[in-house]
């Protein structure tokens, strides 16, 4: 079974698709993690997406889903796959659809962690780290106050891309590029949506059931 995790920056898309891996048995396939994978074993594929890389240029999509294929024709992923962080545009999961296809497979169900531009802001712009150590702190969440500095000291610093210009650019570029994914698997009767602003394991378990619900 393929499963596409799909939400905004801030979603928590790798938390729970690590947990949900974890309990279904399924493979959680990041992008970057198979991208680093690749390049740091010389692969002919990692090759071929570093002459891009050196140019400065995006990898092709082709080679991106034939890494895909490559990694999902692994033992370990037998059972399926979470795939976290792509497709991100309409025209990465039409090449998606087609390349699987033609290995008589097809994407089950695509899941929807639907949290508020609002919520999102909240969530990424609190974050700080520390300056000493670099653990990172949620104002909110994890407030770098309760309890004992992590290294013994209270200087606390926010990444650039959490200040709320960048929430907002990042939040645009999801619109623009990557929301158009939910009408293209809605209408293809592969979207199911889960509440992204319960806590983390209500989150999962909505995840799980939803599993179940294509599976079954």
């Amino acid at each position: 079974m393929y499963v596409i995790l799909l939400g905004p920056p801030g979603a928590g898309k790798g938390t729970q698709a690590v947990q949900t891996a974890e309990r279904t048995g399924l493979l959680h396939l990041s992008t970057g993690d198979m991208f680093r994978e690749n390049l740091r074993n010389g692969t002919e594929l990692g090759n071929l997406a570093k002459t891009y890389m050196d140019q400065g240029e995006l990898v092709p999509d082709d080679v991106t889903i034939r890494m895909l294929l490559e990694r999902i024709g692994r033992d370990d992923a037998r059972a399926g796959c979470l795939f976290d962080g792509f497709p991100r545009t309409v025209e990465q999961a039409k090449a998606l659809d087609e390349a699987l296809s033609e290995q008589g497979n097809e994407i089950a169900v695509t899941i929807l962690i639907d949290v508020s531009n609002e919520e999102i802001t909240r969530r990424l712009g609190g974050r700080v780290s520390c300056a000493t150590c670099g653990s990172v702190f949620h104002e909110i969440f994890n407030p770098p106050n309760a309890g004992s500095p992590c290294c013994g000291t209270v200087k606390m610093i926010q990444r650039d891309d959490d200040k709320p210009e960048a929430i907002a650019n990042r939040l645009q570029v999801y619109a623009d590029q990557t929301e158009p994914l939910v009408d293209y698997y809605n209408q293809t009767g592969k979207l199911a949506s889960v509440n992204g602003e319960q806590s983390s394991q209500a989150v999962g378990e909505d995840l799980l059931t939803a599993l179940q619900a294509v599976s079954s």
